[in-house]
């Protein structure tokens, strides 16, 4: 009986919670059965779609194949639209505030969660890999499904029980890795039959270091739900070059006369028709051509587009309509659905990030100089890449002197990283004393005088 199976959402749950190398096996081969799902969503992301692989026409027929790369644009739009403004990362505590900018800018965070949020918007999920360097520093990268898993325990609470990261040599058959559990990390190298492990090391996290992001509960693409829709524009727009391909090759057709090879070289050399005949009424020459389905074909592409971005809920920013948003409220409309989106992925990505700070902070080097429980006191700000209009913003936080704290209208000001520091500032250097100005000092003069 096989301890690990697969839900509906591809989440991979374990019915024992003893790790063995045997369940090591087990999963990764059940991991490998997932790999073709995966490529395919790569392959979409890249731009090598179906019509490029279907069977080519017989008999020299026109054959072009066109593939308008859907996926790109969207998983590009909607990443960019996410995270393409950095998420601002803080703690009122200046000293841990101090350790996280730094730590952020050595490994690159900025670079790196926009990586992660792109990889799970390609195959619905993504990993963030700690690990620990040759100078036992803790490093994030980013991680693929293609390369790595976490398995979970059947409890209803699906807690992480180990994870895999590994590569596979498709010539011999063999892999490599290391697997994770709470307690230790555990280098191997093997194949289906058996694996041989190193000795085992002791996890310094306190927790699994490949932590699962996901791109929504079902871990889905992006692009999944459009995926037949993509492929018909790439079917439509192709016959339809075809067709223009066969109406450039169209027959001649020359009806009541007959015609020598002479001939035939001189009306294609010269261009010129000139038939001869006792009733020229009766000779009939024109183009052999098949009916026209222009309009269908236009009006076919156009609702597939359309459809294409209302169900993958990305908005189109290169329609003509969307150039029509002359306020900042009709601008927010358009970008409903996607906003919508957006924050369900940032609910996610949120309890991600609070998880490998968590483990950031139980590593010894950084506990011995900061709180284990820094994290929990760590504020998250995730701001959307759109236009703004500075001044909208400014009349917005003018009228809500006085009526919210500060650092509250503040944070209405996109320009305002950090709208808590901003208004310690404000609030220090309203407590400085004033220096006096000229008038008061003349004032102060006057009075001595008398």
């Amino acid at each position: 009986m096989s301890n690990i199976s697969l839900l509906k959402n591809k989440v991979m749950i374990s019915s024992t919670t003893n790790v063995t190398e045997s369940l090591i096996r087990e999963a990764i081969t059940l991991h490998s059965q997932q790999l073709h799902k995966f490529k395919e969503d790569y392959d979409y992301y890249v731009g090598k779609h179906k019509i490029l692989t279907q069977p080519q026409k017989e008999n020299g027929k026109p054959d072009h194949r066109i593939m308008v790369n859907f996926p790109k644009y969207i998983v590009d739009r909607y990443t960019s639209y996410f995270i393409g403004v950095p998420v601002k990362i803080t703690s009122d505590e200046p000293e841990v505030n101090e350790f996280i900018d730094t730590y952020r800018m050595e490994n690159d965070m900025d670079d790196m969660e926009y990586e992660i949020a792109k990889i799970a918007s390609i195959y619905g999920r993504a990993y963030a890999y700690l690990a620990q360097d040759e100078n036992s520093e803790t490093l994030i990268t980013y991680a693929t499904p293609l390369e790595a898993f976490v398995v979970y325990d059947d409890t209803i609470f699906q807690r992480p029980l180990f994870s895999v990261y590994y590569s596979t040599n498709q010539t011999t058959g063999e892999f490599s890795g290391r697997y994770t559990t709470r307690e230790e990390i555990v280098d191997f190298i093997g194949d289906t039959s058996g694996f041989v492990s190193d000795e085992p090391k002791i996890n310094p996290y306190g927790g699994i270091p490949l932590i699962e992001i996901v791109e929504n509960e079902e871990r889905q693409s992006a692009f999944e739900n459009v995926k037949t829709l993509i492929d018909s524009v790439n079917r439509t727009l192709s016959e339809k070059m075809n067709d223009v391909d066969a109406l450039a090759d169209a027959y001649l057709k020359i009806l009541g006369a007959e015609l020598d090879k002479d001939a035939l070289e001189k009306l294609r050399d010269n261009r010129v028709i000139n038939m001869e005949g006792a009733d020229g009424k009766s000779i009939v020459v024109e183009f052999l051509t098949k009916p026209n389905g222009d309009t269908t074909q236009e009006n076919l592409l156009n609702r597939l587009q359309d459809l294409i971005f209302q169900i993958a809920m990305v908005a189109n920013i290169n329609d003509k309509e969307f150039g029509n948003a002359v306020s900042g409220v009709s601008l927010q409309y358009k970008l409903q659905a996607m906003k919508d989106l957006a924050q369900a992925k940032e609910r996610k990505l949120k309890v991600a990030m609070k998880e490998w700070y968590k483990m950031i902070f139980k590593v010894k080097s950084i506990t011995n100089k900061y709180s284990e429980d820094a994290w929990k006191k760590l504020n998250y700000k995730f701001t959307r890449n759109i236009p703004n209009n500075i001044a909208d913003e400014a009349t917005t936080a003018k009228n809500l002197e006085g009526v919210v704290p500060k650092d509250i209208q503040l944070s209405v000001l996109s320009i305002v990283d950090n709208p808590k520091q901003v208004a310690d500032e404000m609030k220090k250097a309203d407590e400085l004393p004033t220096l006096p100005t000229m008038t008061d000092t003349n004032a102060n003069m006057e009075k001595l005088d008398e």
